[in-house]
C-alpha cells in the first residue's frame, strides 16, 4: 500500500486499519467493531482538524462569530451583519 500512488478505497482502509494498530498495538476487534470504532475515531480526529482550520477562516473573514460559552468553550455562530454576503457566497 504506498501512499504515493492514487489508492483504491480497501487501500486507504487497509491504510486506516493500520496507522490505528500503530497507535493501540493491543487492540483487537470484529468487523463490526474496527467499523464502528477504530475507522470513525479516525475520521472524526481527521475532520475535527479540517473543520477547526474553517472555521479560523470563516471567523477571520468575519462571517462566524465565535465567543466563549459559560462551559468555557468556544461557541461559533453566523455574523448577522454579514448575512447578505454569507447569502451571496452560497447562491455562487
Amino acid at each position: 500500500m504506498k501512499r504515493d500512488q492514487c489508492p483504491t478505497e480497501e487501500s486507504q482502509i487497509g491504510y486506516e486499519i493500520l496507522a490505528y494498530l500503530v497507535n493501540h498495538p493491543d487492540s483487537g476487534d470484529t468487523l463490526e467493531g474496527i467499523v464502528e470504532w477504530w475507522l470513525l475515531e479516525r475520521k472524526i480526529k481527521h475532520q475535527i482538524a479540517k473543520v477547526k482550520e474553517a472555521l479560523a477562516e470563516l471567523v477571520s473573514r468575519e462571517l462566524v462569530v465565535k465567543h466563549k460559552g459559560r462551559d468555557a468553550r468556544t461557541h461559533y455562530r453566523i455574523n448577522q451583519n454579514k448575512h447578505e454576503e454569507i447569502q451571496a457566497l452560497l447562491k455562487q
